[in-house]
Order: structure tokens, then sequence, then C-alpha cells
């Protein structure tokens, strides 16, 4: 029962904050903050929909979540719009909603459970340290093992800074496919990225160099640690 519960009412977020939720009503938000009609329309449509989902009988819920809601969002309007500003407007939103999921159902108890599951599972800690190896870390590495090609490149810093988060998303998502066992995938992903990146005309020869040994450097890596996982996972 609690389990469906927390799906309808996460539900219930998804819909209203990005389905049922008009632009124009952000861009008033922005304007007025909390003097926007629109700021408390949206709450109270967040708040029907949580009832409409979940029933009359969690209308303590509903207005819990009516109050947050209006109070994070008029919160947001104040705030310049960046990437940081939403997953933390989201991040507030779903911790309600979580919050709401314990004390309604008295779920507290998966807080400690998993606290020690994670204190006490080897796996976790493996995969979190390859995990955080494979961004920043990863990266500042193959910056230093392909700075004698960079140096060569006009535009060398607005290259690197462009590719980072490219090079992050592509590790990581070697690594999984390489946890799963789906090296046929990486093979798929390498030629995806061969024909969007590589097939640029007049390009420097230094810049395609820079280009390639950092791609198999970041690929080389990835799989690496992913080979490196499987076989401490089976000691």
């Amino acid at each position: 029962m609690g389990n469906v519960w927390l799906i309808k009412i996460v539900l219930a977020h998804l819909l209203t904050d990005f389905i049922l939720q008009p632009k124009r009503w952000i861009q008033e938000r922005r304007l007025e903050h909390f003097r926007s009609a629109s700021l408390y329309i949206h709450g109270l449509i967040t708040a029907g929909m949580t009832l409409l989902l979940t029933g009359w009988i969690y209308w303590p819920a509903a207005l819990i979540i009516l109050l947050t809601h209006i109070g994070i969002d008029g919160w947001k309007s104040y705030k310049k719009e960046s990437t940081w500003v939403f997953l933390t407007d989201q991040f507030l939103h779903l911790g309600v909603i979580l919050g709401l999921f314990c004390y309604t159902f008295n779920r507290w108890t998966i807080f400690q459970q998993l606290w020690e599951w994670m204190n006490q599972t080897k796996s976790f800690w493996m995969l979190t340290t390859a995990f955080v190896f494979l961004t920043l870390p990863a990266g500042i590495f193959i910056g230093q093992l392909t700075r004698h090609w960079r140096e060569k490149i006009a535009d060398a810093e607005g290259l690197a800074n462009a590719g980072k988060w490219i090079g992050i998303i592509e590790r990581i998502i070697i690594l999984i496919f390489v946890l799963l066992n789906q090296y046929s995938a990486i093979g798929l992903l390498i030629a995806a990225k061969g024909i969007i990146r590589f097939n640029e005309k007049d390009r420097p020869e230094a810049k395609t160099e820079y280009l390639v040994i950092g791609t198999l450097l970041s690929m080389g890596i990835s799989i690496i640690t992913g080979l490196l996982i499987r076989h401490f996972y089976t000691i």
C-alpha cells in the first residue's frame, strides 16, 4: 500500500510540475514572485492532483504539499535560472514527498537499514569509488596526458571545457556497460561518437589527434575501471 501511495504522489508531482504547468505561469512568478496568482493556482493544482490519486483520507499530506510547493516555487522565483537551482528545487519537492511517505507509513527505519547496508556492503563502496573516479579525477588525469596536443590548438581551453561533461557522461555509461557485461553496446557508443565527432572537414591535425587520443584514453580508463571492479567483486 505504502509503495503504491509513494508512486502516485510522485506521479502527481510530475504531472503538475512538468505537464500541467504553462510556461507563462513560470514567467509570471519570476516577475511577481509571491504576488503571482499563478503560484497559488499551481500549488492548488498539485495538491488537488495528490488528493485525486491518493484519496481524501490523505488530505493532511496534500495540505503540506500545497504549502511547501508554494514556498519552494516562490523561493525559486527569486533565483537566477540555472541547472543547480532547478535540481535544488526538484530535490526539495521530492524530499517533502519522501518525508511524507516515511511519516504516513512509519517507514523511518528504512534510512537506518539503508545506512547499515551501505556500511556493510563492499560492492557499494567499490562502485561509489569507481563512479567518483570517472568524473573529474579521470578528466584531470586525461587532461594532463593530452597536454602536449592541447597546447598546439588555438581554442584549447574552450575545447577542453566543452568536452568535460561529455567525457564524464561517456565514462559513466561505459562503466555501466562493462558492469552489465554489455561490451557490444560499448562498440555502438564508440561508433556513434565517431560519426558525430570525427566527420568535420578541414580540421587541424593537432585537434584531430587531441580528440582521438582523449577519446581513447577516456574509454580505455572506463573499461579498465569496470574490469577491475568486476575482478575484485568476485574475490
